[in-house]
């Protein structure tokens, strides 16, 4: 087995830890979220996104073990890494992976949600693109990032705006 590229190491191991510490982050907001009376909505295609994203990153592994990320790509990588921050800090105890909805409570307008309706899930579709191709691996970022469209446009935004539509008709957070 070829030895690791450090900074190619350093970059999985940091996406593995941050991913590993949004589900702990996810699973505590949304036990309090549960807990203070929201609702989970379509939950049956929950472990189909769980496996795409662990197939994703254990590929990742797998594929660039040994190879350096080209730093242009990884730039852009890291911009998504603050959006992905913004958007976290913007929804605060509300943020989760899972489409867990308060009825009554506003829709949220504020930071990056002001320009995109849904943009965690920008942010994942560039990673699930851009990270594959700063480590040379174009036909893995188009394969996943077709999985991840198909799942997200068929699935998961009209499950989470039927979700949201009907808790909170017109109500919207200044």
């Amino acid at each position: 087995m070829t030895a690791p590229d450090p900074l190619g190491f350093a970059v999985l191991a940091f996406v593995t830890l941050e991913r590993g510490a949004e589900l702990a982050l996810a699973r505590r907001n949304t036990a309090r979220l549960i807990r203070a009376g929201a609702v989970e909505h379509a939950a049956g295609h929950y472990p189909l996104i769980v496996v795409l994203h662990a197939a994703w990153l254990a590929g990742l592994w797998l594929l660039a073990w040994g190879t350096g990320p080209d730093l242009a790509w990884l730039v852009l990588f890291g911009l998504l890494q603050l959006l992905r921050a913004w958007t976290l800090a913007t929804l605060g105890p509300r943020w989760t992976t899972r489409i867990i909805v308060s009825p009554g409570a506003p829709l949220v307008r504020r930071g990056p949600y002001r320009l995109l309706r849904h943009p965690n899930y920008a942010v994942v579709a560039g990673e699930i693109l851009v990270l594959p191709l700063a480590f040379g691996l174009p036909l893995y970022a188009f394969a996943f990032s077709l999985a991840n469209a198909a799942i997200l446009l068929a699935v998961r935004v009209p499950a989470e705006e039927r979700a949201l539509a009907a808790a909170r008709p017109g109500k919207v957070e200044p």
